[in-house]
Order: C-alpha cells, then sequence, then structure tokens
C-alpha cells in the first residue's frame, strides 16, 4: 500500500509529517510525497493565513481530482479550526485534529484493512512520535515543546494548537542520542514557542547546552525563536562548535506601538540588543525573520520604521506576510484595518529590501572554503547548507547525501521548500 504525504505550514508540521512517514515505512508501506498512485493521501494542513487556508484546500482539491480512487485523511491545524467546514467540502475524508495526529496511522492502518478509520481515544499525546533520521528531509527535526499561551493578537496559533506544553528532557536527549546513532548530521530544534521550553526545571539554554554536550559529529539548529526569554546562559553558547550560527528570530514589526498593539512579549530595544550580544561573539552570525506588513492602524512611518530595523540588522533572509484576519482574534476587532492594495504595495517594498539584503549577507561566503551538509546531488554538483545556513554548490563527483564536505564552494540561488 502506497501513502502520500503533502505537508503545508511550518518545520513543526514538517517534523510531524516525517515521522508518520517513517512509521509507515517501518510498517511496511511505501511512502511519498506525490499523491499519483497512492491508495491513501494525508494532507497536514496550516491555517496561520488565509492564504494558508486557500493553500490547504487547493492542496486537498488537487490531490482528489489527480487520484479520486485514493483514501484521503485530513489533519493539522485547518482540520482543528475548520474541521466542519472541511467534512462539509469533503465528505469522503477522514479529518483528525492535531490531538489525534501522531495516531494517524493507528487511524489509516484501520482504514486500510477494515474501511473504517479508527478514531477511539488512544494514549497518544502530542509528543508520542517515533524516533527518525531521514525521510523527506535530510535535517533530523526533533520537537521540543508545542503550543504556546502568549496569545498574540493576530494569531490563532493557541487556538488551534493548544497552550503551551514541554518534552520532558529525558525524551529530548533520548530522541536526539537515537537519531545521532542512526547517522543524522543536523538536529533541528523545532516547536510552537521553544523560547518558553521548560521541564523538569530545565530551561531552553539548559536543553540546549545538553544537547551540544552529546557525543557525536553533528550540529544543532535552532529552528524559529520568539525574543522574549533569553537569558545569560543562552549566550554563553554563542561559537560552541555544534551549534550553528544562525537564528530564526521572529521581528514581525519595527515599530514599537505595533509590537505592543500586537502583543508582543518584546520590544524593538529587546530585539536588537539579542542582535548586539551575538553579533559581538561573530559578526557574521545569520538573522532570518519573519515580518507581518500591514497590521491594522500600521501608518506608513511604521512600516518605515520596520524597514530601518531590518536594514540595521542585516537579515540573511525575511519571510514575509500581509496581515490576514483571522477569526477569533482580538485584531480581527481593531479599527483602521488597512486595505489590500496598501498591504500588497508595502509587501513589495519589503520583498525587495529582503532580496537587496539576502544578497549582500550570502555575498562575502561566495567562492570561500565552507563546511556545507549535503542535500542534493545532480550532475556532478553536491549541494546543501553551510553553518550559517546559507545554500551553497560544491563540485563533487560523490553522491553521498547527508554528509559534511569541507571546500571551496559557491553559494545557490535556491531556498528550502
Amino acid at each position: 500500500m502506497k501513502v502520500a504525504f503533502k505537508t503545508l505550514g511550518c518545520r513543526l508540521n514538517q517534523y510531524e509529517t516525517d515521522a508518520l512517514a517513517a512509521q509507515f515505512k517501518g510498517n511496511g508501506y511505501e511512502v511519498s510525497e506525490q499523491e499519483e498512485g497512492a491508495d491513501v493521501v494525508v494532507v497536514n494542513t496550516c491555517t496561520v493565513t488565509n492564504q494558508s487556508n486557500h493553500k490547504s484546500r487547493y492542496v486537498i482539491s488537487h490531490a482528489g481530482r489527480v487520484n479520486p480512487d485514493a483514501r484521503m485523511v485530513i489533519t493539522g491545524c485547518m482540520a482543528e479550526s475548520h474541521a466542519s467546514q472541511l467534512q462539509k467540502k469533503f465528505p469522503e475524508a477522514t479529518v483528525i485534529n492535531n490531538k489525534g495526529k501522531s495516531g494517524i496511522f493507528q487511524s489509516v492502518d484501520a482504514l486500510v484493512k477494515t474501511g473504517k478509520a479508527d478514531l477511539s481515544d488512544k494514549d497518544f499525546d502530542l509528543f508520542s512520535y517515533q524516533s527518525f533520521t531521514e525521510m523527506f528531509h535530510t535535517r533530523s527535526l526533533i520537537k521540543i515543546q508545542d503550543g504556546c499561551d502568549n496569545f498574540c493578537t493576530f494569531c490563532i496559533i493557541p487556538f488551534v494548537r493548544g497552550r503551551a506544553v514541554s518534552r520532558p528532557v529525558r525524551q529530548v536527549l533520548d530522541n536526539v542520542k537515537d537519531v545521532i546513532a542512526k547517522g543524522a548530521k543536523e538536529i533541528v530544534l523545532t516547536g510552537v514557542n521553544i523560547s518558553r521550553y521548560e521541564s523538569d526545571g530545565v530551561v531552553f539554554s539548559g536543553l540546549l547546552e545538553q544537547i551540544l554536550d552529546l557525543e557525536g559529529d553533528f550540529r544543532v539548529r535552532i529552528s524559529s525563536i520568539e525574543p522574549d526569554r533569553f537569558d545569560d546562559h543562552f549566550f554563553t553558547l554563542i561559537g560552541h562548535p555544534k551549534l550553528a550560527p544562525h537564528l530564526h528570530l521572529c521581528l514581525q514589526s519595527g515599530s514599537e506601538r505595533i509590537l505592543l498593539q500586537m502583543r508582543r512579549m518584546y520590544t524593538v530595544k529587546d530585539f536588537l540588543g539579542i542582535v548586539e550580544r551575538v553579533r559581538a561573539k561573530d559578526p557574521q552570525f545569520n538573522f532570518t525573520t519573519d515580518v507581518i506588513v500591514g497590521f491594522p492602524a500600521e501608518t506608513e512611518e511604521e512600516f518605515e520604521e520596520t524597514m530601518n530595523v531590518a536594514r540595521r540588522v542585516g537579515f540573511g533572509h525575511m519571510h514575509i506576510f500581509k496581515y490576514s484576519v483571522r477569526e477569533g482574534t482580538r485584531a480581527q476587532r481593531m479599527p483602521g484595518q488597512i486595505p489590500d492594495k496598501i498591504k500588497t504595495e508595502r509587501s513589495q517594498r519589503m520583498h525587495a529590501l529582503a532580496e537587496e539584503l539576502q544578497a549582500a549577507y550570502r555575498a562575502p561566503f561566495d567562492n570561500t572554503e565552507q563546511r556545507v551538509l549535503i542535500e542534493k546531488w545532480q550532475n556532478g554538483v553536491a549541494s546543501g547548507y553551510n553553518d550559517y545556513y546559507v545554500p551553497m554548490e560544491i563540485i563533487s563527483a560523490d553522491k553521498k547525501r547527508n554528509r559534511f564536505a569541507m571546500e571551496r564552494a559557491r553559494v545557490k540561488d535556491f531556498e528550502e521548500v
């Protein structure tokens, strides 16, 4: 039997898809990211913006058109927030919420064998995904946390992922040691709000140090993180030979007033303070970020403040989102909703700046000796990311993936999906 997986949204969704795919493969199923010829299609949806909802519905519809005979399973955050709508639009599909996502193998296995998905209450939790190394991605993602208590005024995630919960330290370390033993070279720590990690009296920086102290030839990369819980201990870890010099540090806005309206738990001064402390240790350290343009009542001057902060930091990459109204959030009720035309125009200007900053950040790495984790090989060229999360390519006859290569490399013009 063949099971196809289609994934939208964040790294956490990617992790959960990879873990599920590994579980299916380990139980004799063929797994793929292509829906053609699949007996079952699992769509792991996203609902963070209206565009995410649109993409999720499109992927489900497209999979149904391409393979109308396949059984459809819909899960993820849109399945949490729009379950009844999805069930009405796709009546033959099985809709499974985030809490039941880790039990999808059991549900689908029952669906295949009996014609009916077993959706009974099982002993599954947010961290009951099996350990795995390479599936659809070379990097090994490690889920350390789920949910969020921040309730930013624009964000629906606490409503679809639930309140913040941290994975026990011992479970995390055992997971990391297991994937290292299986050959993993890059560990990516992921969750909804990993800066708020706290379990058994250990906060994020303490967990990170314990992971870095593990034996093995690997590097650790920190996934998207909020700038509101950095302690002094964290900064002592900058420069550790196993810690990738890269943070995806979420800015959202460079305006102090807008951050307050967003109910973000930091100021622009706090954000820049983190950047300055880190770059004092490593001037090349790569900061990437998320930015929202067109938040309610955002003025042209406040938009320019965000542009100026971006220039000051010199981001290596920026994810830019036009503000999207999410039903049930505080920002939905705020006055001064920005017209789509203005949001689009500001987004275009921010994208142009982001491309300029990205090119400037990456230029010094071009045609220099770099340590690259090889992820792909084609026609004599190996490619992957260096420690600073810059995409590189190397002329190589070695087709092996998931290996470190220390050679002269060129900056490659591609972005990870």
